[in-house]
């Protein structure tokens, strides 16, 4: 894998967004008694279901989403690939699914980095090849039992810089008449199953003029749970970016994110405060906090300006971008992510082979 190759397609890599794009293929690997086999490099962007499979039949499917950067030396780079790994496999536990080992994972991804390397976004353009791994049951099993047979895919899409013209904050609405997760059920698993219930929910709130939907808990409504497509994190600014308290849910049923789980390492590396607790509606509510974002892998980041919970609209900064703390964070993500800067945490994986 030469750097030379790296986004040699025919795209415009400035006017990438977040959406599919054709690229050469995909991964595909089966499992079939009792084994995985070897996988292959699919070029047609289809797979073949049987009717009776347990994936349509019964939502047996899970997935996960990582990106490969090119990085400052031109060479190319997964972020904490072994992570999203062992995340499907909890997730496939949830499921009574047969998961694929972390070594296989990896093998996977990589070979996918590989067979695509021309469709990576050059280093510079904010750009990233963005790859979904998917997991699904696909054996003939007309009865509510797990499947006999399992598909495992790798895609991967170039995908642009949300932040083109700089990171703006943005709204949320508070969901009083939906519930995302149950506290006993599957909400910190990567289903799919999990994302379709919330489309009403985050459609209604973009038609209302907001861009995220905020969940509450199911059991009191009373605590901030997560929004429908990433984490909550809260900001308390000190006197100094030295004083910064980093606040985030506690709960059974919000999904583990990986972007999370970075930003509270890089915060506790900067000396800040990291709290993990239930955090109360009322907290939100009475203004308790400097700095609310959205995380998540797709954007690192998204900071909000105003919550609008039952006719009222919570203020949370009158900034049109992000606060010091959020700022802080989000450079410092995109710089290992890039390798700008010095990867003390071993967090960058080479997309080289396999």
């Amino acid at each position: 894998m030469t750097a030379g190759k790296v986004a040699s397609a025919n795209i415009d890599w400035s006017s990438l967004g977040f959406s599919f794009i054709p690229t050469n293929g995909h991964m595909k690997y089966t499992w079939k008694d009792g084994k995985w086999d070897q996988g292959e490099f699919v070029t047609e962007p289809w797979i073949n279901m049987h009717i009776a499979s347990s994936g349509l039949n019964y939502g047996q499917e899970c997935f996960e989403g990582l990106k490969a950067w090119q990085c400052k030396d031109g060479k190319v780079r997964l972020f904490r690939p072994q992570n999203n790994a062992d995340r499907l496999r909890y997730s496939a536990s949830k499921a009574c699914m047969v998961a694929p080992s972390r070594e296989l994972f990896l093998e996977a991804v990589t070979r996918v980095v590989k067979e695509n390397i021309e469709y990576v976004p050059p280093y510079g353009s904010g750009g990233s090849l963005y790859l979904r791994p998917l997991l699904v049951g696909n054996g003939p099993m007309l009865n509510l039992i797990p499947s006999n047979e399992y598909t495992f895919i790798v895609y991967a899409v170039p995908v642009g810089n949300f932040y083109k013209d700089g990171i703006k904050t943005t709204n949320a609405i508070i969901i009083d008449d939906f519930d995302r997760a149950a506290p006993l059920g599957t909400g910190s698993v990567k289903l799919g199953g999990n994302y379709a219930p919330c489309l009403p929910s985050t459609q209604a709130a973009h038609e209302a003029g907001y861009t995220m939907a905020l969940f509450l808990d199911a059991a009191t409504r009373t605590y901030i749970e997560e929004f429908s497509s990433c984490n909550f994190i809260a900001v308390i600014n000190g006197e100094s970016i030295e004083d910064t308290t980093i606040i985030t849910p506690d709960s059974p049923s919000i999904l583990p994110s990986i972007t999370t789980q970075t930003i509270l390492e890089l915060a506790e590396s900067f000396g800040w405060k990291v709290i993990r607790r239930p955090i109360p509606l009322e907290e939100v509510r009475s203004g308790k906090f400097d700095e609310i974002a959205g995380c998540g892998t797709a954007v690192i980041v998204t900071p909000v300006h105003t919550i609008h919970h039952q006719g009222q609209d919570i203020k949370i900064t009158s900034n049109k971008t992000l606060g010091p703390a959020l700022e802080k964070i989000y450079s410092t993500v995109r710089a290992l992510q890039m390798l700008e800067i010095e990867d003390k945490f071993d967090w960058s994986y080479p997309a080289e082979g396999f």
